[in-house]
């Protein structure tokens, strides 16, 4: 009976995937859906070169210094603000297998924008499995709701067509656009990984998650792809978790073995400064990684840390 109800389940989570994904790819919009939607620039003006960080096995402890660095996450949130936090849902594993956004750290991270008079907190991801399964088993659904935060999962009806300014990959690309809707204010929460293909997945690689369609083929030009998802998202605060760094077998993992205690929490409002500084944990460097290099070459944002004068603390 076990077996059978698993089998059920994998099922039913590969049919849901699939209709998300579409393999067929993306279809061109009806008349009724030919415009094509971009996202705002979610960045507080004056705060563009704020970067911490922090040393400490402690997420809360460490976010807490983190921003108390930056002027605290009311620099950022605002009252009346309405904030969306983009999580690494990805898959359906367990938070201890550190492949996805860490629970306990969104849950502060959605109290915090609460406390500081947010009006509401969407946390959203379109997994490559099963949406219910990832936030479910992951812990990330229970976090958000503990916090007082809305989780929306990916429906079809979700997506609208948009095409990144200046790029040449995302043209009429299906985007995760209905949780955007009257949000003022973007938070991206992601792991330090290994990547098979880019080399390693943080802050940058997590808007990957905004795609629908058959986005894998994207990985054939990965770097490329990268920045233009760079380009097309502008954030409030970009949290890069690097407390546990999957080391090897990215992006997904699997065992303790390819993990690595670097007990370090990256905040800032520059994604590529996170990565930068990320990527060091996995003991590379912005040459290692191509995606750093062509974001900074396309304005998103330095890899040159030290311009902008870190604040460099320990949480312990």
């Amino acid at each position: 009976m076990r077996s059978a109800k698993a089998g059920a389940a994998v099922a039913l989570a590969g049919g849901v995937s699939a209709w998300l994904f579409d393999p067929e790819g993306p279809r061109a919009p009806s008349a009724s859906e030919s415009d094509l939607v971009t996202l705002p620039d979610f960045s507080v003006s004056g705060l563009d070169r704020k970067l911490s960080i922090i040393q400490g096995a402690d997420r809360v402890k460490s976010l807490d210094v983190a921003l108390k660095a930056l002027g605290g996450i009311e620099a950022f949130v605002k009252r009346g603000d309405r904030v969306l936090v983009k999580v690494n849902a990805a898959f359906a594993t367990p938070a201890i297998l550190s492949a996805t956004t860490n629970p306990d750290l969104l849950a502060e991270v959605c109290r915090r924008c609460l406390k500081a008079g947010a009006a509401s907190v969407v946390v959203t991801d379109n997994p490559i499995n099963d949406p219910e399964s990832c936030f479910s088993l992951t812990g990330l659904r229970e976090a958000a709701h503990s916090a007082g935060a809305r989780v929306i999962l990916p429906r079809a009806g979700f997506f609208r067509p948009t095409t990144v300014a200046g790029g040449s990959l995302i043209k009429d690309w299906p985007l995760l656009h209905t949780p955007f809707q009257g949000v003022t204010r973007l938070i991206s929460i992601a792991p330090v990984k290994d990547h098979n293909r880019s080399g390693a997945s943080m802050i940058m690689k997590n808007w990957y998650g905004l795609l629908g369609g058959r986005r894998n083929i994207f990985h054939q030009d990965i770097h490329n792809t990268i920045k233009e998802l760079a380009m097309m998202v502008k954030p409030t605060l970009v949290i890069l978790d690097g407390t546990t760094t999957m080391m090897t077998n990215g992006p997904t993992g699997g065992s303790l073995s390819d993990l690595k205690a670097t007990n370090t929490l990256i905040v800032s409002a520059d994604q590529v400064a996170a990565d930068a500084v990320g990527a060091t944990l996995l003991g590379k460097t912005v040459s290692d990684l191509p995606f750093i290099l062509k974001a900074v070459e396309a304005g998103v944002g330095t890899a040159d840390v030290e311009s902008l004068r870190p604040v460099r603390a320990s949480a312990v």
